[in-house]
């Protein structure tokens, strides 16, 4: 049961990574594209702790960015969870495969967009979606998508 355990953490984790990696980097660039700082979304995103302060900022922070950066990773592994317990599913039925792994990480993204943007209390959105444009937004969930996307095909390697 342990190695088990272990083996789905360690999947977890990767999709974490990388789906909150990958959606991070497109917030940063897109920040910068459209505030002048790739600091200001992830900063947005510590909103959560303060409300107002926290989408007014550019700069680098350890108070924003770094709060901001860990809740957006945190954020992910809710998301990734659902992802791989989706892929375990599949694994389970003999479905897993390289178009389930794409299109599971559509729908799991797709979801997140809905709930994060449409369905949660103000308080509880990203807050990035206030200081970046819907292409954008669209932009960074197609990122997320594809971190969950690359998790589970590189678990079909394995």
């Amino acid at each position: 049961m342990k190695p088990l355990l272990t083996h789905l953490a360690g999947r977890l984790l990767v999709s974490d990574l990388l789906s909150s990696s990958l959606s991070a980097a497109v917030l940063a660039w897109r920040g910068r594209a459209e505030t002048g700082s790739a600091a200001a979304p992830l900063n947005a995103v510590s909103h959560w702790l303060w409300p107002r302060k926290a989408l007014q900022q550019n700069d680098v922070s350890a108070r924003y960015t770094l709060t901001g950066t860990g809740v957006h990773f945190g954020a992910a592994l809710l998301w990734s969870g659902l992802y791989e317990s989706l892929r375990k599913r599949r694994e389970e039925r003999g479905t897993a495969t390289a178009t389930t792994a794409v299109a599971d990480a559509v729908v799991v993204s797709s979801v997140a967009a809905v709930v994060d943007l449409a369905c949660v209390p103000d308080r509880l959105t990203p807050g990035f979606e206030k200081r970046i444009s819907n292409r954008s937004l669209v932009m960074v969930y197609t990122a997320f998508a594809a971190g969950l996307a690359l998790s589970g095909l590189a678990a079909l390697r394995r």
